[in-house]
């Protein structure tokens, strides 16, 4: 999921012809301004700074009366519960970093660089999902989101004394969180422990124990943590890397991702 399948870069240009790809289209524009068109939705516009997001056999278009460049990527299978394509506005820089360090990576012959091609992957479909989300929750489930998003990986992190400060009925919140999130305040804390062990088994596994890996996730007990991270995959966090470490073993290099039979247009 995330998976990186392609990475492509435009130099200044003014017109993309109408086009459509097999795998979700993550567009990334550096400078200028422009516009995509689509055949049947209405038109994005957008500008530096921007992200242009596509979904699968979309047909479409991308033109400029100054001219743009960008650097665009094919996702394969993101988590993205969207169905039209969509601008997001960067926060921060968060995605103008996270596309300049795919960029460097892309390019890159340092061994085993497609790990961190596919961390990025995740990292900006979370982004994706995280900015176009913010304005969906009210006020005090984004301060519950933001507190957790905080404290996860500390493993004294006291959820419950936490949501017992904030001036709403305990059991309010906790539906409230259910209703627009889709999970529990709890549940929510152990997905995101469980999506950063499933990260850091997958990266940085070989210089790091079990217990050090779950100490950093937030688990003071590694054998907990070891029953947690089986019954959220399936399978236990020394398996897991096994499965992962064979999947990686057949991932491209650099120069069969420029190969893609992808046409690589954006």
């Amino acid at each position: 999921m995330n998976r990186i399948m392609y990475v492509g870069e435009h130099p200044k240009i003014y017109n993309v012809r109408m086009h459509r790809h097999d795998h979700w289209e993550v567009v990334y524009c550096t400078t200028g301004e422009g516009m995509f068109r689509f055949e049947q939705q209405p038109p994005i516009r957008y500008s530096a700074g921007d992200t242009v997001v596509i979904p699968p056999r979309m047909a479409h278009a991308n033109s400029s009366s100054e001219g743009f460049s960008n650097i665009h990527i094919m996702l394969d299978n993101p988590s993205f519960p969207y169905q039209e394509a969509f601008r997001v506005a960067d926060e921060d820089g968060a995605l103008a970093s996270a596309f300049t360090q795919l960029r460097r990576y892309h390019m890159s012959d340092r061994k085993r660089h497609e790990l961190v091609l596919a961390a990025l992957g995740e990292l900006i479909a979370s982004y994706i999902v995280v900015f176009c989300s913010n304005e969906e929750f009210s006020e005090p489930v984004a301060q519950i989101r933001a507190n957790i998003m905080e404290n996860f990986d500390r493993p004294e992190y006291q959820l419950d004394a936490f949501l017992r400060t904030l001036p709403f009925h305990y059991d309010y919140l906790r539906k409230l969180f259910k209703k627009e999130v889709g999970l529990s305040p709890l549940e929510y804390l152990t997905d995101v422990r469980m999506k950063t062990a499933e990260r850091m088994l997958t990266m940085w596994a070989d210089g790091y124990t079990i217990g050090e890996i779950a100490e950093m996730c937030g688990f003071d007990n590694a054998l907990y943590f070891s029953r947690v991270f089986k019954k959220h995959y399936g399978c236990s966090p020394s398996q897991f890397l096994k499965s992962k470490m064979e999947f990686y073993a057949d991932v491209p290099d650099r120069t069969e991702l420029e190969n893609d039979p992808a046409d690589g247009h954006a």
